[in-house]
């Protein structure tokens, strides 16, 4: 009797025992889920800017990303410097089609001349955001695309290193030899962290390709980076870090929704991503400045193949 009054007591306290574990789990699980939402909510007002502001008289409203619905981005990477608003040297435009299952993505010469919409001038390219900032920029590759630019994304160059350091480096396949000052860049698989991804993305003159190789460049670190991020649950651990450096160099109008369904539509495609360039216009000094001139007919092709991708 003893006996089994003295094991009926262990069983109890053992089941508290459990009970209080598993209480106190549920707790800081809780209460790291309510942190983890707090940090990314905050993160998101502080980068959520839409493009254009709500008035009573605007008819136009902020698309909703869906798993139908073809929708287009902007991807503007700027270097920032004191008492200068920077110019947009990288310029993307990627269109997504999550119906085809399809992503193109295009890397715009940054000396390409182009009417720049608002500013009443013919300058390069990537003057329209030191001109107008990200409003200016998209109507400007609008213009110059003939598509609408649904989304854009704002990168500070300078903090995307630390992007890329927060998540433990990028590896890409590097198509040839380069080197800029103590730097080298294999051919070949290689790791970069955030320092040495910067440098390889900004090569330009040791290039013999000069600006297309580096748009090339640029378009791997990009793609690296989405890879990682959509397919490392490790990444999650590094979740607050993450957010403390996108939230200081990310500006962006997509909401916290879009992105979700973003990541789910980005992880069925992600391996049917068609690269477009420019490859046959012509450099050109107008004024003593040197422009890029896009043929004619190769710009028409690129915007035909766009517009077919939206729709």
């Amino acid at each position: 009797m003893e006996k089994n009054m003295k094991r009926t007591k262990e069983k109890n306290s053992k089941k508290k025992i459990w009970l209080w574990i598993v209480g106190s789990l549920s707790v800081i699980f809780l209460i790291f889920i309510g942190n983890a939402y707090y940090t990314i909510q905050k993160t998101m007002n502080k980068i959520n800017t839409p493009l254009i502001e709500t008035t009573e008289n605007a008819d136009i409203e902020q698309k909703i990303v869906t798993k139908k619905d073809p929708f287009s981005v902007l991807m503007l990477g700027v270097d920032e410097r004191k008492d200068d608003s920077g110019r947009s040297d990288t310029m993307i435009v990627i269109t997504v089609n999550p119906e085809k299952q399809t992503m193109k993505m295009l890397s715009i010469p940054r000396d390409t001349r182009t009417e720049i919409i608002g500013h009443d001038s013919v300058d390069k390219i990537n003057h329209a955001y030191a001109f107008g900032g990200v409003p200016m920029a998209v109507d400007t590759v609008k213009h110059f695309l003939d598509i609408p630019i649904d989304y854009y994304v704002f990168i500070n160059m300078e903090g995307f290193l630390q992007i890329i350091d927060t998540i433990g480096g990028v590896t890409i396949d590097n198509d040839m030899d380069l080197t800029y000052d103590s730097y080298k860049f294999p051919k070949g698989e290689i790791t970069l962290s955030g320092d040495e991804a910067l440098i390889f993305s900004r090569i330009r003159y040791e290039d013999p390709r000069g600006d297309f190789g580096r748009q090339i460049r640029q378009r791997q670190i990009i793609e690296a980076v989405m890879n990682k991020a959509s397919k490392t649950p490790s990444i999650l651990l590094k979740a607050t870090d993450l957010l403390d450096v996108v939230g200081d160099n990310v500006r962006m109008n997509f909401t916290m929704k879009d992105l979700i369904q973003l990541q789910s539509i980005y992880k069925k495609m992600d391996h049917n991503i068609d690269q477009l360039s420019f490859k046959e216009g012509d450099g050109k000094r107008i004024d003593h400045i040197w422009y890029y001139i896009p043929n004619e007919t190769e710009l028409q092709k690129i915007q035909s193949e766009l517009q077919e991708s939206l729709k």
